[in-house]
């Protein structure tokens, strides 16, 4: 669900009472969105806004490159206003809206910004950065103010590799606090956990962790080296493979939802992995990885940044239009970027011509990071459609 220097992480938004979509947002009607049928080319699942880049932490996988204050240029309070009513043009139900940063929280109007977009309908997440002005007064706050699900980062099991990543001392006490009192709260709550060879052997440690916390979704962000992350190392595609199968066993028995993001290759090793164990094609149409099916970059989610810039992820810094003067469903449904990305037929290299091409279709923030080439191959994924029947 949930994006932000790195808190941009997922495609999904969980709850206690239906992990498998995580902070749902509501039809205007007042029942649940996520599962209502749409067309991902038409409307996405979840709209991040990067409401601004101020943060007061300096994590190693930066996406947003934040800052400690904010950008002039950033959106007011009005054009903010403005952005959440295009967000109702795409329709019923409405897309989710995740709030990122830098931190949200450094924005002064961001209370009255959710009030706006609850008064519309649209269903609100937020991912604050875990600085001291995280407190359980906060959270509280934004439960009042109708807040349905919180994602938190948690990059190491022991404050020492966590700290490490998120460039302050502290910060890992603080996620655990934070996680404590969500759960106090009965908030959703949603870990995003970065997978980098700096991580990797550290996740059944945090997996352990985790464990109590009543999570309703863990998702693990595999590493895209744009802004301050090109500092950091990611897997090859062979360890990632290795990872992924360490991934669905654990997802069988975890006491929460275990997905990834900017891996959809993860739907492939899954597939295989329940074919080989003899699973119906209705038992694998109903598991975890195939009820996201179709959502990737740019097709089920779309970014607008702290100026207003609409990208198709906060990952794939393509700049498409800017909503100060674009229609945000417009430049999502009919922009030739979008449209590509809508239609992985349009899709190149291995990536073009695999099997699952439907079901995963490659990271196209990784793609593009990688080869410049936004339809491209996603170097992650070591499968080779040329071996196998088409």
């Amino acid at each position: 669900m949930v994006t932000s220097s790195t808190h941009e992480t997922s495609t999904e938004r969980p709850t206690s009472a239906n992990p498998e979509a995580a902070h749902p947002g509501t039809r205007r009607s007042g029942s649940p969105a996520h599962h209502v049928p749409r067309d991902y080319a038409k409307t996405p699942v979840n709209v991040y806004w990067e409401t601004t880049r101020a943060c007061a932490l300096a994590c190693r996988h930066c996406r947003a490159e934040a800052v400690p204050g904010a950008d002039p240029n950033q959106l007011s309070f009005d054009e903010g206003v403005k952005f959440l009513k295009q967000i109702t043009e795409f329709g019923d139900p409405f897309p989710q809206l995740i709030l990122t940063g830098g931190d949200p929280l450094m924005r002064p109007d961001l209370y009255e910004l959710i009030d706006e977009a609850r008064k519309l309908g649209i269903g609100v997440s937020i991912t604050p950065a875990a600085t001291p002005a995280l407190t359980r007064d906060v959270l509280a706050k934004l439960k009042e103010h109708g807040v349905e699900g919180l994602g938190l980062s948690l990059d190491g099991s022991t404050a020492g590799r966590h700290d490490s990543i998120r460039g302050v001392a502290g910060t890992f006490d603080r996620t655990i606090q934070a996680m404590k009192w969500a759960q106090e709260l009965e908030m959703p709550l949603q870990v995003n956990t970065l997978v980098s060879a700096e991580t990797s052997e550290d996740l059944p440690a945090i997996y352990e962790l985790l464990k109590p916390f009543g999570v309703a979704r863990w998702s693990l962000f595999f590493l895209i080296s744009v802004g301050r992350g090109k500092v950091l190392q990611p897997l090859s595609a062979g360890e990632a493979e290795n990872l992924m199968g360490w991934i669905y066993e654990t997802s069988k028995i975890a006491p929460f939802v275990v997905a990834t993001t900017e891996a959809p290759s993860y739907r492939r090793v899954a597939l295989e992995k329940m074919r080989e164990n003899g699973m119906t094609g209705d038992e694998i149409r109903r598991s975890g990885p195939f009820r996201s099916f179709g959502i990737r970059d740019g097709h089920g989610i779309v970014f607008v940044s702290h100026t207003g810039e609409i990208c198709p992820a906060g990952f794939l810094p393509l700049v498409t239009g800017n909503i100060r003067q674009d229609s945000l469903v417009d430049i999502y449904r009919n922009s030739p970027t979008f449209e590509a990305l809508h239609d992985p037929t349009q899709f190149e290299g291995r990536c073009g011509h695999c099997q699952y091409h439907m079901l995963c279709g490659g990271s196209r923030s990784r793609a593009f990071e990688a080869t410049g080439d936004v339809l491209g191959t996603d170097p992650l994924c070591e499968h080779d459609p040329q071996l196998h029947v088409i």
